[in-house]
C-alpha cells in the first residue's frame, strides 16, 4: 500500500472529509486531494498530521508501526518559542520547511512568539526592507479574505503558477478573486498577478532579525 493510500485511512479513522482534513491542518481540500491520489507527496503535510492527529511518521511513509502514535506521546515543541528552520525558501527554490523537516532550535522571543516560523530569507527582491541572509519571522494567515494589503508575505503557491516561493508585498486587485505580488527593489520591475485558488500557504512576515557581518 503506498502513502496515498495511507493517508485515506488516516482520514477514514478521524471521520474526517478531505476539506475537513484541509481546514484542520492549514491546507486546502485540493492538496488533501491530490495526495490521496498519488498527485502529489504526503511529505509536506506528515508532520501537520503528527502535531494535529498523533499520526505516526513512519506508518504514514512506510507502513511501520501502528497508525497513531501512544496518547501519552509529547508532539509539541519541548522548548517554549518559535522554531527555526535553517533553510531559506525564498528566491532559492526551495520548499518551505515548515513541517517537512525538523527545526534547528526554537526561539523565545516574546514580541513574535506568535509566529509560526523562522527562516532566514536570501535574495535581494525586498531590499532594503529585507536583506540578504535576514532572519524572517512569520506567521500563517488561515483565511485569505483577510489580507493586509501593501504588507509583506511569504507566498507559496501550486504547479499552476510554478511553486512560486517568493517574499512580495501584497496589494489588491480589481478582480477579488485575485492579487498582485509586488517587489521593492526596482530592480525587480513588474507586479505578479496570481489567482488566490492558487495559493498554497501564506504567510504574513511579523519581523526581521538582521544578522551581523
Amino acid at each position: 500500500m503506498d502513502s496515498h493510500h495511507r493517508l485515506k485511512q488516516v482520514r477514514k479513522a478521524l471521520g474526517l472529509s478531505q476539506g475537513q482534513l484541509a481546514e484542520k491542518i492549514g491546507r486546502k481540500q485540493g492538496s488533501v486531494s491530490d495526495i490521496e491520489r498519488g498527485r502529489n507527496s504526503i511529505d509536506g503535510i506528515v508532520q501537520l498530521l503528527k502535531l494535529t492527529f498523533r499520526v505516526n511518521p513512519d506508518w504514514l511513509r512506510e507502513g511501520q508501526g501502528k497508525m497513531f502514535l501512544p496518547s501519552g506521546y509529547e508532539t509539541g515543541p519541548k522548548k517554549p518559542g518559535v522554531p527555526y528552520y535553517e533553510t531559506g525558501v525564498t528566491d532559492t527554490g526551495k520548499n518551505f520547511p515548515q513541517v517537512s523537516e525538523p527545526p534547528e532550535y526554537y526561539v523565545d522571543f516574546r514580541p513574535f512568539n506568535d509566529c509560526t516560523a523562522y527562516f532566514p530569507h536570501y535574495g535581494d527582491s525586498m531590499s532594503p526592507r529585507y536583506q540578504n541572509g535576514d532572519i524572517i519571522a512569520v506567521r500563517q494567515v488561515r483565511n485569505l479574505d483577510v489580507i493586509l494589503w501593501g504588507e509583506a508575505y511569504l507566498v507559496i503557491t501550486d504547479e499552476a503558477t510554478n511553486g512560486l516561493k517568493v517574499l512580495r508585498l501584497l496589494m489588491e486587485h480589481e478582480n477579488k478573486d485575485k492579487v498582485i505580488l509586488r517587489a521593492l527593489n526596482p530592480d525587480f520591475s513588474g507586479d505578479m498577478v496570481i489567482g488566490k485558488e492558487s495559493i498554497v500557504s501564506l504567510h504574513l512576515v511579523k519581523g526581521r532579525i538582521t544578522v551581523m557581518a
